[in-house]
């Protein structure tokens, strides 16, 4: 069975919608979650029997989004964006470990009730951590990621965010730093 159908549409005034929808086996439960991007979402739940059941409302799902016009974004049409931590050490401490952890966990949860986007993987690079999540909508995706820092207590002090189209990696560009800065690197 697929983990999760994600799908998005551009409204006529061009905002970006978006729908989602898996089966959570521990719950026993089909889960729908819908909205527009950079809004906290609406959920419903559906009680289902077993795997077989929910299988079948997920293909009804994908069939009705086609319909209204919703479709997958191509990772080549989103972009990296990158939470980036200053760190004191070169490899990180076990503070750091577990700043990762936290913050990893926080920007699921954040982006995805969001339709912002997937945390893609983190990774310790010399006196930095890098969150890389994709996203299909850069600007709210990073007003978004300030907001669960701060809320989230990630050290917002540390915190820079830069951001590149998915074809063109090499290319960040700085959308926010808690200091002083003109340029982002990895």
């Amino acid at each position: 069975m697929s983990d999760i159908i994600r799908v998005y549409k551009r409204d006529d005034d061009g905002s970006l919608e978006f729908r989602e929808a898996w089966f959570d086996e521990e719950d026993s439960q089909f889960v729908v979650n819908y909205g527009a991007v950079g809004h906290q979402s609406k959920t419903q739940e559906t009680d289902v029997s077993d795997a077989a059941a929910a299988e079948g409302l997920l293909d009804a799902f994908a069939a009705q989004c086609a319909e209204d016009g919703y479709a997958v974004i191509p990772d080549e049409e989103q972009y990296w964006v990158v939470v980036q931590f200053a760190l004191k050490t070169r490899e990180g401490t076990a503070r750091d470990r577990h700043l990762a952890d936290k913050a990893s966990d926080a920007l699921i949860s954040h982006l995805a009730w969001r339709g912002l986007g997937v945390v893609d993987r983190t990774e310790f690079t010399d006196f930095k951590l890098n969150i890389f999540c994709l996203c299909p909508d850069v600007n709210k995706a990073v007003s978004a990621i300030k907001v669960c820092a701060r809320g989230e207590d990630l050290d917002f002090t540390k915190l820079s965010i830069g951001a590149a189209p998915y074809t063109e990696p090499d290319t960040f560009k700085l959308k926010h730093s808690a200091k002083p800065a003109n340029s982002f690197s990895l």
